[in-house]
């Protein structure tokens, strides 16, 4: 009698043990899709930066695309971070119950992936308004700086060596001097060495002017202000050319003597720029005040 009640005590004992060891495993099986999904999510999609006004490229391509895929951004992905792309970004903060505070950092752009895991870019990498002709408008860029697509500036140099320091006399960021580089070969590449500094000079010549907008990228996205962002050469790799360049005009060379337009007279149809004060010529570019 005493072994039946040993026997039956073993197995309660035993089976108590197999139904913890069951529920322990069925818990760990449920947890653990939910505990890797969490981190699958903390994967960063967006480079680290912090992502603010006056940003460009590829993450800022991302970021309208996204807000736009929301429902809170409804102007064109160009890549470039203006105001309506701040107000956009601190609507859905806002709405998301974060500071709004118009700066996309790694929890906001944490809270934007998550939200907008269907999404998929148009393109692979930035590029300004994917989705129409980057050529368009191009004939008007006379009036703001005179300067009209040339059939030069059809071969793309792809020596993409050296690189641009952010340590400058003016505090530019490095954003500001890839893309000052980009339009640099752009809008002169085939230009003497003199000329392309020129045209550096020029850009931070209206950064300086309180006719123009205060930041680099301010300058070169304004609306008709330069030929290579009408037409898509300001996206091609700048040569090594091009960052000297701007490198020299970040020094002070300035071998335009301060001068706020250019212009390439062959090629150019507004009547107004011929109204400007000219100061020299460089290569193929007329540059005037």
């Amino acid at each position: 009698m005493n072994n039946k009640k040993i026997w039956l005590a073993a197995g309660l004992v035993l089976l108590l043990v197999c139904t913890l060891l069951g529920t322990y495993q069925l818990r760990k099986t449920n947890i653990t899709p939910a505990t890797k999904e969490s981190h699958d999510n903390a994967i960063p999609v967006f480079s680290s930066q912090v992502i603010k006004l006056g940003a460009f490229g590829q993450d800022v391509y991302e970021l309208q695309g996204r807000l736009a895929f929301l429902g809170y951004y409804h102007g064109k992905l160009d890549s470039h971070f203006g105001e309506s792309t701040k107000k956009s970004l601190q609507w859905f903060q806002s709405e998301f119950g974060m500071k709004a505070d118009g700066l996309a950092g790694a929890q906001t752009k944490l809270r934007l992936y998550n939200a907008t895991k269907d999404w998929q870019p148009k393109a692979s990498s930035y590029n300004p308004n994917p989705d129409e002709n980057s050529g368009a408008g191009a004939a008007e860029q006379g009036k703001n700086t005179g300067k009209t697509p040339t059939a030069e500036n059809n071969k793309t140099d792809n020596n993409n060596s050296g690189e641009l320091s952010a340590s400058n006399p003016l505090g530019l960021s490095e954003n500001d001097l890839k893309i000052m580089a980009n339009a640099v070969n752009g809008e002169s590449r085939g230009e003497p060495f003199e000329g392309q500094v020129a045209v550096a000079a020029v850009i931070l010549n209206r950064v300086k002017s309180p006719s123009f907008p205060k930041t680099v990228s301010g300058v070169i996205f304004q609306p008709g202000a330069f030929t290579a962002v009408a037409d898509g050469q300001i996206w091609l790799e700048p040569n090594e050319s091009s960052r000297k360049a701007v490198r020299e005009a970040l020094n002070g060379m300035d071998p335009s003597g301060g001068c706020l337009y250019y212009f390439n007279p062959e090629t150019a149809t507004s009547k107004w720029i011929w109204t400007r004060p000219q100061v020299k010529t460089i290569g193929k570019h007329i540059f005037c005040m």
